[in-house]
C-alpha cells in the first residue's frame, strides 16, 4: 500500500454531504484514495404530511390498479418497505438508475425498467415511450419527494396517460456543525460533493463563502444543473451517477493538478 500523500487524493479533505450506508461508503472509497472524509448530513428525510394519500394510493397499486410504477430515488423504496408495499406481478416498475434499482431488488421487488444512460426523469420518460405502443394509455403510479419536480408526470399526462403523482416523502436541510462552515470558510476543505439538487441547495445556504479554491463535484449532469440554478460554480461532472464515478472523477482532477505542479 503507497504512503497516503502518494495516492490519488492524498492531503485533500473532502465534505461527503449524506450519511447512511451511502455516504460511508463512499467515505470509504475516499479514504482508499487518500482523501480525509467529512461526513456531514445536508439533508434528511421525513413522512410526507398527506401520509392518507399515500396509504390510500399504495392499497390500489396492491390491488393491480397501476401497470406502472415509477421509483425515481432510494429514499422511495424505504418508503415502500416501511409500509410493506405490495406490487403485484401486472405491475411493472421502472427505476430511474442502478443505485435506485439495487434498492429495489435488495427491498424484494422486481425492477421492469431502467434507464441505459440519461439516469434523471427524462431520461425515464423517454425509455418509458417504448411500451406505449403495445396498448391504450397506461395507469402509473408517480411516487416522489415533496421538492421534486413533476417532469415525469407532466411528461406522462401530455402523452395521454393516467398518472397518479403522490408525495412519498419530505425532504428536509439539517445544519451541519460550525466548525466545519469555518474550515470551508477558510480554504480548510478541497471538495465538496453534490448528489442532489437538495444538497446543492444546503451547500449554498449554509457555506456562503466558498474560496475558489473548493471544488465543487456533481454527481451528475441534471445535479450539476440545479447545483448551477442555485448559484454554485460546479467544477466536476461524475460521467455515470454513480458514487465509484464520483470518487474517479475527482482523482482525477486531483491528479491533474499534481502533473501540473
Amino acid at each position: 500500500m503507497s504512503p497516503w500523500k502518494d495516492r490519488p487524493l492524498g492531503g485533500w479533505r473532502v465534505l461527503v454531504p449524506r450519511g447512511g450506508p451511502w455516504g460511508h461508503g463512499v467515505a470509504s472509497d475516499l479514504r482508499a484514495a487518500g482523501a480525509v472524509s467529512i461526513v456531514a448530513p445536508m439533508i434528511n428525510f421525513a413522512p410526507a404530511n398527506d401520509t392518507e394519500d399515500l396509504a390510500r394510493a399504495l392499497k390500489v397499486l396492491a390491488a393491480g390498479g397501476f401497470d406502472w410504477l415509477t421509483v425515481t430515488s432510494a429514499t422511495t423504496v424505504d418508503v415502500l418497505s416501511a409500509h410493506q408495499a405490495q406490487v403485484p406481478s401486472t405491475t411493472h416498475i421502472a427505476a430511474v438508475g442502478e443505485t435506485t434499482a439495487a434498492a429495489l431488488t435488495a427491498a424484494g421487488y422486481n425492477v421492469d425498467l431502467v434507464p441505459p444512460e440519461d439516469n434523471s426523469a427524462k431520461g425515464l420518460l423517454r425509455e418509458l415511450a417504448q411500451f406505449e405502443q403495445y396498448g391504450p394509455e397506461l395507469r402509473v403510479l408517480t411516487l416522489r419527494s415533496d421538492i421534486a419536480k413533476p417532469v415525469l408526470t407532466q411528461g406522462l399526462i401530455a402523452r395521454g396517460h393516467t398518472v397518479e403523482s403522490i408525495v412519498a416523502y419530505r425532504t428536509i436541510g439539517v445544519q451541519v456543525d460550525e466548525s466545519i462552515v469555518t474550515d470551508v470558510a477558510a480554504g480548510n476543505v478541497q471538495a465538496i460533493l453534490i448528489t442532489s439538487g437538495s444538497v446543492a441547495e444546503q451547500v449554498r445556504l449554509q457555506f456562503p463563502t466558498l474560496p475558489d479554491s473548493v471544488l465543487i463535484a456533481a454527481i451528475g449532469p441534471q445535479t450539476a444543473r440545479d447545483a448551477e440554478g442555485y448559484g454554485l460554480r460546479v467544477d466536476v461532472i461524475a460521467r455515470e451517477r454513480t458514487a465509484t464515478s464520483l470518487v474517479d472523477a475527482l482523482a482525477e482532477v486531483a491528479q491533474a493538478r499534481k502533473t501540473l505542479s
